[in-house]
């Protein structure tokens, strides 16, 4: 290995150990972690409780509602998404409003037929 490749490498290695200096690690306690869980497991519970009663169309409605609320705990907490800039908040937050748009078209298609 040539004298500038041994300086190449050690510049990159430089570079990346301070780009990980500069970032900050989130520990989440094993206290909040185990009531995520829990949550999650009632909201499971409940969602397959709710496909046992005849609802009508509310049902899929329901079922549909547990699971967002579901998808907003795994983002906030196993994503981390609560230690993000409000930049990409924004962005998340904009994917779940086409996701909701999306939802809602189901469902007004679903009622209208």
């Amino acid at each position: 290995m040539t004298r500038d490749e041994k300086n190449r490498k050690s510049k990159i290695v430089n570079r990346n150990s301070h780009n990980m200096h500069t970032e900050t690690v989130h520990i989440t306690p094993y206290r909040t972690l185990a009531w995520v869980l829990i949550t999650l497991l009632t909201l499971t519970f409940i969602t397959i409780t709710v496909t046992w009663i005849d609802l009508s169309a509310i049902t899929v409605l329901v079922a549909m509602l547990i699971a967002s609320v579901k998808a907003y705990i795994v983002l906030t907490y196993f994503m981390h998404l609560k230690f993000e800039s409000s930049l990409f908040r924004a962005l998340v937050i904009m994917v779940l409003a086409i996701y909701a748009l999306v939802i809602i078209g189901t469902f007004v298609d679903y009622l209208l037929r």
